[in-house]
C-alpha cells in the first residue's frame, strides 16, 4: 500500500472510532527525558513528535518518569509498554525490547563544567576529573573510562545540584536539557564543553508483544518529519534557547 494511502487509512479508522465513541488504546512509556525535548505538560518537541505518531495509528500515548534504570527494566518484563528516549543497542541488553527503526531524535551529549580551567577532549580525558552522571543512562556507563571517579545522580536536578556545589569537575548530559536546567535555574558561569562526547540517535522502544506496531509507528514518524511538522516543532526548542545553529 502507497505511503500516503496508509496515512490515509490509519487517520480515517481513528477519527471513526473517536466519532463512534470507542476509546483509543492507551500504551505506557517510560521516559528519562526533560524540557524542553518533553516536559510535565506534554507540549514539549517530542511530546508532540511522539504523541502524533502513536495517534496517527489510533493509540494513546501515556509517558511516565521512572529512574532510568528500573525504566528499561518495567518495559523488558512488560510492566509498562516500553521506553520512550533510548539509544540504538539496547535490545542487546533487555531481550524482550523491540526498537522502533525510525530515530526519534539525535541527542548531543556533553561534559558540563562551571570551573573555567576544565578542558574535556573525548571520553579518555574525563579521568582527569570527578564526574557526575545519572544512574542507567547506558551511553555514559559504557564510554567512560574505567578508574574514573564517578558518583551517579537520581535525576537532572541533582545532578547539576552536585556540579553547582563543586561535589563533581563535570556532569554529563543531553546538550539541549543541560541548556535548559541552566536557563531555568540561572547556573552563573556553568557551561556546555565542546567538542561533544558523542551524538546517538535516540530511539522509541516497545515491549515484544507490541512488535507488529514497531514498524507502524517508524512510518508515521517518517510522515512527520517528510511534512515538516518536526522541523517546525525544533525550531521552537533552538528559539526558545536563543540558539542559531
Amino acid at each position: 500500500m502507497p505511503r500516503s494511502l496508509f496515512t490515509l487509512v490509519v487517520s480515517t479508522l481513528f477519527s471513526l472510532a473517536q466519532a463512534t465513541g470507542v476509546s483509543a488504546e492507551t500504551l505506557v512509556l517510560n521516559n528519562v527525558g526533560a524540557s524542553p525535548l518533553t516536559n510535565d505538560r506534554g507540549t514539549g518537541f517530542l511530546d508532540v513528535i511522539g504523541k502524533e505518531a502513536f495517534r496517527r495509528n489510533g493509540i494513546k500515548l501515556s509517558l511516565i518518569k521512572l529512574p532510568a534504570e528500573r525504566g528499561l527494566s518495567n518495559a523488558n518484563a512488560g510492566i509498562d509498554d516500553g521506553d520512550f528516549l533510548r539509544v540504538s543497542g539496547m535490545e542487546k541488553l533487555y531481550p524482550k525490547l523491540v526498537q522502533v527503526p525510525e530515530k526519534l531524535v539525535d541527542m548531543t551529549f556533553v561534559a558540563f563544567a562551571n570551573d573555567p580551567a576544565v578542558r574535556v577532549d573525548g571520553w579518555g580525558s574525563l579521568r582527569n576529573y570527578y564526574v557526575g552522571f545519572i544512574k542507567g543512562w547506558k551511553i555514559l556507563e559504557k564510554n567512560t573510562p574505567n578508574g574514573t571517579q564517578v558518583i551517579l545522580a537520581r535525576d537532572a536536578e541533582q545532578l547539576f545540584t552536585m556540579l553547582e556545589k563543586r561535589r563533581v569537575d563535570v556532569v554529563l548530559y543531553s546538550r539541549l536539557m543541560g541548556l535548559e536546567i541552566i536557563r531555568r535555574r540561572k547556573l552563573a558561569g556553568v557551561r556546555d564543553l565542546s567538542p561533544p562526547l558523542a551524538v546517538r540517535g535516540m530511539f522509541i522502544y516497545l515491549n515484544k508483544r507490541h512488535q507488529a506496531l514497531a514498524s507502524k509507528i517508524s512510518y508515521a514518524l517518517a510522515a512527520i518529519k517528510a511534512e515538516g511538522l518536526y522541523d517546525a516543532e525544533y525550531g521552537k526548542v533552538k528559539a526558545g534557547l536563543g540558539m542559531t545553529e
